[in-house]
């Protein structure tokens, strides 16, 4: 067994252990929701890192399937059906995504993926018949496959570690296969790759699926953890926040998407609840006890810092970075540990 199988397995067991060492249920719902968002920002990925594709409409594909289930199960229809009909309805409306996106790249592909991301906002807002406007459509229950109850913050955490492990083994095997390298070619060489005789357009395409598949399970883990889906979440702000979570944390890699995901919600859920207080007698222990409590609360702007640091610091993302800096640093002690001078003997 080698390192990087004893890692993985360490991290696994350690994902496992997160209900075990965390008691208050509090916190291992933001661990499910970390893993939930980790798995959007897989999907994600898959275009922006491997296909070089930009997508800010994802949210849309999010929302399709998230409406989905929802209706059906507000219709009092199974969790089975629900769940079935929001995978195939999710992929139908990517492969029509993709059909309109796919025809341009760069920019324009980025601002047609806008349009149809806003698109399906507009409906899930204006269609009340269906979406029920700003009201949006709550769900009353949650399924227990094999015993396991999603009622409960635990059983909820582990059947989203479940779908988390099949969304980044899935990734492992799409991105170390023939068409994973025939993705990232398009990526880089669209034109050679063309000249060799690749379909670069099916290739996207079906990258493009793949990635719908991953998003549409996100969405229905999110409706199954609000209860709840308005249009909200279908918004532009949506879109960019899960950007945000494969740039900060690396695009083009495995566990970029996981830890830019662990920081969006982190320092939107738990850092935007801490406040500092006990300060008082100096009027500059009060100023920065205010500023301070001041970026918690807007937790938005406190994000957009850290985002900037990432970009001045570690441009390539956090994992990419971070693995840069370590092999750096590790250079440099063995330099310094070959380059040390010897010490000559006095003479006889």
């Amino acid at each position: 067994m080698t390192g990087r199988h004893v890692a993985i397995a360490a991290a696994v067991f350690a994902l496992i252990a997160v209900p075990y060492a965390i008691t208050e249920a509090y916190y291992v719902n933001v661990a499910s929701q970390i893993l939930l968002y980790a798995i959007f920002a897989l999907g994600l990925n898959v275009l922006v890192g491997y296909a070089g594709l930009v997508s800010l409409g994802h949210a849309g594909l999010f929302g399709v399937a998230s409406y989905v289930v929802a209706y059906l199960l507000a219709a009092d229809h199974g969790h089975a059906v629900a769940i079935l009909a929001s995978l195939v309805i999710g992929l139908v409306a990517t492969a029509g995504f993709a059909a309109l996106s796919l025809r341009a790249t760069g920019i324009s592909f980025i601002m047609i993926t806008l349009a149809l991301g806003e698109i399906i906002w507009g409906l899930a807002y204006r269609w009340i018949s269906l979406t029920n406007g700003d009201n949006g459509i709550s769900v009353t229950t949650r399924p227990a496959p094999f015993g396991l109850s999603l009622a409960t913050a635990s059983g909820f955490y582990y059947t989203t570690l479940i779908i988390f492990l099949f969304a980044i083994a899935a990734t492992a095997i799409f991105v170390g296969s023939p068409l994973g390298a025939a993705l990232c070619g398009t990526r880089d060489q669209p034109r050679r790759m063309n000249a060799l005789g690749y379909h670069v357009w099916m290739v996207r395409f079906l990258a493009f699926m793949f990635s719908g598949l991953l998003t549409s399970l996100a969405g229905i883990l999110f409706v199954y953890y609000n209860q709840f889906i308005s249009p909200q979440t279908l918004a532009l702000t949506a879109s960019a926040e899960v950007l945000l979570m494969v740039i900060s944390g690396g695009a083009g890699t495995l566990l970029g998407p996981v830890v830019g995901a662990a920081l969006v919600v982190i320092v939107k859920n738990v850092v935007s609840g801490v406040r500092l207080t006990g300060l008082s007698g100096a009027v500059l222990v009060v100023i920065v006890r205010n500023v301070v409590n001041g970026l918690f609360e807007h937790w938005n702007f406190l994000l957009g810092v850290i985002f900037v640091a990432i970009v001045v610091l570690m441009p390539e993302g956090l994992v990419p970075g971070a693995v840069r800096l370590t092999r750096s640093a590790w250079r440099a002690a063995n330099r310094q540990k070959t380059a040390a001078p010897s010490v000559a003997g006095p003479k006889q």
